[in-house]
């Protein structure tokens, strides 16, 4: 048996044994360059950056392209820090589930330091305000998910926190975006040194929204006169400070007890997982799909590693734009939200089984080729239709996957409207093109309504995901039942009239009527959602072969 503590240079026969690769490089010298010259820092500690950067970083580590590790800045949850980096001397075994059944297995120790950053811990608060000061630090990376960025409500006004954030000034901000413009304000304040801060969120234009967010705290503080007008002048100059836009794409999801058992098997002793108290499911191990992808706008103004010898696709913003908005708004993430919302209505556990019911694989097919493809630009880089393609006959139907509807669905409203409001809004704008004419969109919109009633297609109770807007949103379905007379217009208009949620009124564009209609019927009784798929695949859908 071997465990992530034990040292790979002596045990490599053991880790070999296991079928464990490990590094080519000795984690202590990479743990000394990285206090002593940091390079990269990531916020965000969970399961997609210990299956995906960390590797990224590994595979340049092994190569001897970079000397300095990753500093981790977890912002979320101190847990993670305590029980998953800390207890494990930052070491990750990265576990990538083929679709042939197989499991690959890699010790990353790419990590050179983790922390908890938040204002109320000093150490590490202290600690990455210092590495923000140090000119040798070359870029910032994030995960954090769409709310980590979110600034204002339902209503595009500022909550509480980011107002908190602007008024008490640059030394303890809560939010995440006020804890980074802190981190900035003082590099600007020691050296003004050029950095990029670089976010590989999930949702389109993500470097856009880092910027805006930031910029949203920076010119609150001036115009309260904590900061002055040379930190704006530093943020906004390209010289200086940039925020590259990129595409990430690799399904990563929580630890698997199936994966558990079979490193157990193997002879791996740190299978077991972590449930953290603020619901982060995490272990010493990640498991992920092999498909992977990452497009990053080339705009370091202070320097980079070659991320291109890594796998890393560098590019013009414009390019990166079209391979993001092919991928979420178009060629996955459409696709992935539906089956979520529909797989929690009809009870099922896992994405890949969803594929083997012919109506829901009709719809996300009608979904991605009908609705969403026209509409996309061709990146170049990535073929659209032939990212749909492996996408439906072999990312999402694999067995060895163990991602559940459950997990996809949590903040589903912050999603939306990138990953249906932007194909909305491309056909509003296009002449040749009628946004009445859309029957799979209003369908998914509509099963997500129905989803917030927490009611499954069998009439029982379900726990919702988390998503931020749940306790605005649910109160306007939670009164109906299955099979009664309901104003459904009266419920939804709240819903469906919001611009928040989906770039647009969909009353004054026409689309709401639909909605509201799909939604209707799913609320007939007792197994309606599933009929109304079927009935809508069957009367509205094309005949998509397998």
């Amino acid at each position: 048996m071997v465990k992530l503590t034990d040292d790979y240079v002596a045990k490599q026969a053991e880790f070999e044994a296991a079928g464990i690769k490990v590094p080519n490089y000795l984690q202590e010298e990479v743990i000394t360059e990285t206090e002593k010259t940091p390079i990269w820092v990531h916020f965000g500690g969970g399961n997609l950056f210990r299956c995906f950067h960390s590797v990224i970083a590994q595979q340049l580590l092994n190569e001897g392209k970079l000397k300095s590790g990753i500093i981790v800045a977890e912002t979320y949850d101190e847990q993670v820090i305590d029980d998953i980096y800390h207890a494990y001397n930052n070491r990750i075994l990265s576990v990538t589930m083929g679709s042939d059944g197989s499991l690959e297995k890699e010790l990353v120790a790419s990590v050179g330091r983790s922390t908890f950053y938040n204002a109320d811990y000093p150490t590490g608060w202290q600690y990455l305000t210092e590495v923000f000061e140090n000119p040798s630090l070359q870029f910032a990376t994030f995960s954090i998910t769409e709310k980590g960025y979110a600034l204002r409500d339902i209503n595009g006004n500022l909550t509480q926190a980011a107002q908190a954030d602007i008024a008490d000034g640059t030394k303890h901000p809560k939010t995440n975006m006020g804890a980074v413009a802190h981190l900035l304000y003082a590099r600007y304040l020691r050296n003004q040194a050029p950095i990029a801060m670089v976010s590989t969120d999930n949702f389109s234009e993500n470097g856009a929204r880092l910027e805006s967010a930031i910029m949203t705290i920076a010119k609150g503080w001036l115009k309260k006169g904590f900061v002055e007008k040379g930190f704006i002048d530093y943020l906004t100059d390209p010289k200086k400070v940039t925020f590259p836009w990129s595409m990430i794409d690799r399904i990563t999801p929580n630890p698997a007890e199936s994966v558990a058992a079979r490193l157990k098997a193997d002879g791996f002793e740190d299978y077991q997982i972590v449930h953290t108290a603020k619901h982060t499911n995490i272990a010493p191990f990640g498991n992920t799909e092999e498909t992977h992808y990452l497009v990053i706008e080339d705009n370091f103004p202070n320097g980079r590693p070659p991320l291109e010898d890594a796998g890393v696709l560098l590019a013009k913003r414009e390019t990166v734009n079209d391979a993001d908005q092919m991928k979420v708004t178009a060629c996955l993430n459409p696709l992935h939200t539906a089956l979520a919302i529909f797989g929690n209505l009809l009870g099922y556990t896992s994405i890949w089984e969803e594929t083997e019911n012919p109506d829901l694989l009709a719809l996300i097919k009608n979904l991605g080729y009908r609705e969403d493809l026209p509409v996309v630009k061709d990146p170049k880089i990535l073929n659209p239709r032939k990212f749909i393609d492996q996408l439906i006959t072999k990312r999402l139907p694999n067995k060895n996957i163990p991602d559940t509807p459950q997990r996809i669905a949590s903040d589903t409203s912050q999603k939306i409207p990138v990953r249906y409001g932007v194909t909305i809004q491309h056909y509003l704008d296009a002449d040749d093109r009628n946004v009445r004419e859309l029957e799979f969109i209003p369908l998914v919109l509509a099963g997500w309504c129905r989803y917030l009633m927490g009611i499954d297609d069998n009439g029982k109770a379900f726990e919702l995901s988390r998503d931020p807007m749940l306790p605005e949103l649910q109160p306007y379905v939670k009164d109906i039942k299955l099979g009664t007379n309901v104003d459904v217009h009266q419920h939804l208009q709240p819903i469906l009239s919001n611009h928040e949620i989906f770039g647009n009124d969909l009353y004054e564009i026409g689309l709401a009527g639909k909605v509201e209609n799909y939604f209707a019927k799913m609320i007939t009784g007792p197994k309606a959602v599933a009929e109304t798929i079927q009935q809508t695949v069957a009367e509205k859908g094309f005949n998509f072969s397998k």
